[in-house]
């Protein structure tokens, strides 16, 4: 039988009365093994699990996946958010796939992960984390531009000027990333996305690099509150001379998809992607 670990986030509006029926839709098919909640506490090796259902948001998933990122195991978004987008099941669709969820062969979508590694000007480990959608530098108060110098992969690359840049998976092409004029890139593909925030350019430009491409990025000129932000939820001050190494990461994150949704079908329904104008021969 599947051993399921279920992670709930209580705060979240609606969790607290769903958890008995998820209990019940997964106890059809599958072993409750523990329940914990949503936050970054370790989980004991002596905890196995094939599987794990969490019930929240969007960054519920997404805070869960760092936290039990070495366990390579499918997990389960039930959404309790706003928008839906990496959670992609509500409780009538656990229920209704749920022999899939549980069973021998789900559909499981690999997604990239970077790494994040922070060393100050004398080579010192400062931070090691990691980032499902993105790692940002943000310049922070009191809210001058800052000055950063990048490297992409062994080739210097242009000094920016600005409120920060981001670097991002292409799962998390569709937040942070698009919000400062980037790309939107179909989850599955190997890349990261190099996007400046604000910069005091009309010349820089969002890109796209392979995967295997590291960017190196130097603070050279910082606000006291500029900071390194992984995925909107953990915060790293950074100083001048700080120097940041962003990469793919060994291990990819693994998210149990709803065969009724794709992704362009996401994009277009959650983010209202391509929409037209309120035509007046359509009604409106």
């Amino acid at each position: 039988m599947t051993d399921v670990l279920l992670v709930a986030d209580r705060s979240r509006q609606g969790v607290p009365e769903a958890m008995e029926e998820v209990r019940r839709i997964v106890g059809q098919h599958a072993r409750v093994v523990e329940e914990l909640d949503a936050d970054q506490r370790p989980v004991p090796m002596r905890t196995t699990f094939d599987r794990v259902v969490v019930l929240g948001g969007d960054g519920t998933l997404i805070s869960q996946c760092r936290r039990l990122l070495d366990r390579a195991v499918p997990m389960v978004g039930v959404n309790f958010g706003r928008l839906g987008f990496l959670a992609e099941f509500d409780l009538p669709g656990l229920h209704k796939h749920a022999e899939m969820i549980f069973g021998e062969d789900p559909v499981v979508r690999s997604r990239m992960v970077l790494e994040a590694i922070v060393r100050n000007a004398r080579g010192d480990l400062v931070h090691e984390g990691l980032a499902i959608n993105e790692a940002a530098v943000t310049a922070g108060s009191p809210f001058r531009m800052i000055e950063l110098k990048l490297t992409l992969g062994d080739r210097p690359g242009p000094d920016l000027v600005g409120d920060g840049v981001i670097v991002a998976t292409p799962v998390g092409s569709t937040a942070y990333n698009v919000s400062a004029g980037g790309p939107i890139v179909q989850a599955d593909v190997e890349a990261i996305i190099v996007t400046p925030n604000c910069a005091h350019s009309l010349a820089f430009r969002p890109i796209v690099a392979p995967s295997h491409q590291e960017i190196l990025i130097e603070a050279v000129r910082v606000n006291e509150g500029t900071s390194l932000v992984l995925d909107g939820q953990a915060l790293v001050p950074l100083s001048r001379g700080d120097r940041l190494l962003v990469g793919r990461h060994h291990t990819s994150a693994r998210f149990i998809g709803n065969p009724d949704r794709s992704y362009w079908d996401t994009l277009v329904e959650k983010m209202r992607w391509a929409a037209p104008p309120n035509y007046r021969d359509r009604g409106a």
